[in-house]
């Protein structure tokens, strides 16, 4: 599909659909978009998130968090299967990061760098990492030697 129809068609459904903060009740649905996005799924609390909202179903997650160490965090940016491709995962980003101020970063599987990219995150090695994404990271790499993750900050 050429681009402008595809752009088109993303207002459309963007004119139809919201952006609202979360409510305990969405918690169920959080769990279950996350973790059939097959990414972490700790440390999921509906005070943290946003939701996308299309017709009074939530098709689309995000949220960020704070850190022990005083770093923030973009998390947990999922959108149901059938409507990924569409800007939903785009523009929870954009919302998040609207609100936010210094450094932000995110981990992620190493195939969404360009991905992130987009959003003006970048690649950061071990030595720029805070002390909670340098545990994260050990740790991810222990219980998932098979994935690699890396760690992207949006200064």
């Amino acid at each position: 599909m050429p681009m402008r129809e595809r752009q088109k068609i993303q207002k459309v459904l963007w004119s139809l659909m919201r952006l609202r903060s979360a409510t305990q009740a969405d918690q169920p649905t959080i769990i279950r978009i996350v973790r059939d996005a097959q990414i972490n799924p700790l440390d999921l609390d509906w005070r943290r998130f946003v939701v996308a909202e299309d017709d009074g179903r939530v098709v689309g997650v995000g949220q960020t968090k704070s850190h022990s160490d005083g770093s923030r965090e973009l998390a947990s940016i999922a959108v149901i299967p059938e409507r990924r491709g569409q800007g939903i995962g785009g523009e929870i980003i954009r919302h998040l990061l609207a609100k936010e101020n210094g450094d932000v970063y995110l981990t992620c599987r190493s195939q969404l760098e360009a991905y992130y990219t987009r959003f003006g995150f970048r690649r950061i090695e071990r030595d720029a990492m805070t002390p909670y994404f340098r545990r994260i990271t050990r740790v991810a790499g222990l219980l998932m030697p098979h994935v690699r993750i890396i760690v992207m900050t949006k200064p």
